[in-house]
């Protein structure tokens, strides 16, 4: 017993997953991979796919947990695989992808007054239990000779982008407004979001009309009390 034991062949060490592959990059660089992170330049081509097939054998183990029969049951018999490429591709993308293009063209003009970008609406999700977060977004910017500008659209596109992660209201709001005051080196910066948040609607205390409204202020906004409730005001016109 004991030679047999000795002449055995070895064993295949298991199949690492893409998950523990990336995660092993992101340690190996000292990269942060919370919630909210982008770790796009961690997955390389065709990983993606990957992911989210390995996402769905782990929710298809998720639904077999809550008892639930996705063999008879033709309403969740895809459920694991829907939800797989909702988490990866859609609601959560802002983790996985890079930042959208949105060049940025020079002040020509020197303008130097308040611009206002907004309502635009987002949608996020609460890392708390990964319910919906939907909202609005109000970008106000004071741009100098100097500053880059960008096209309107691009707001959107890097506020959902920043957006679609799970993550907290207070830390998206300031996610957000570093992006935009790296790309665009503004005098002055403000942002507000007014969002519902279905952890509360949903579960819980189960209030229906509760809001959270936040904001962050930057530069000209932060130092000039004018120019803020100028900002402010117009928000208030418009909401």
């Amino acid at each position: 017993m004991l030679l047999e034991s000795v002449f055995q062949e070895p064993t295949t060490a298991p199949e690492v997953g893409v998950s523990d592959r990336i995660r092993h990059r992101l340690i190996e660089a000292g990269q942060r991979f919370h919630a909210n992170d982008n770790i796009a330049a961690f997955i390389h081509d065709g990983e993606l796919d990957e992911l989210r097939t390995e996402v769905k054998q782990k929710l298809q183990g998720l639904l077999h947990a809550l008892v639930i029969d996705t063999h008879s049951d033709h309403n969740v018999a895809d459920t694991a695989k829907r939800v797989a490429k909702m988490f990866v591709h859609e609601v959560f993308r802002g983790r996985y992808e890079k930042a959208p293009a949105a060049t940025t063209f020079p002040n020509v003009s020197q303008l130097n007054e308040l611009m206002i970008v907004g309502p635009v609406t987002v949608r996020s999700a609460c890392s708390h239990h990964l319910c919906p977060i939907l909202g609005k977004v109000w970008i106000g910017v004071l741009p100098n000779a100097s500053s880059d500008l960008i096209g309107l659209s691009k707001y959107a596109r890097l506020a959902e982008w920043v957006m679609n992660r799970p993550q907290i209201q207070e830390e998206a709001v300031v996610m957000l407004a570093d992006e935009l005051e790296h790309r665009l080196q503004p005098d002055g910066l403000a942002i507000v979001m007014e969002a519902s948040h279905f952890c509360m609607h949903w579960r819980g205390v189960k209030d229906n009309d509760a809001l959270m409204h936040n904001s962050v202020m930057r530069g000209a906004f932060l130092k000039n009390a004018t120019l803020r409730l100028e900002f402010l005001n117009l928000l208030g016109n418009r909401r």
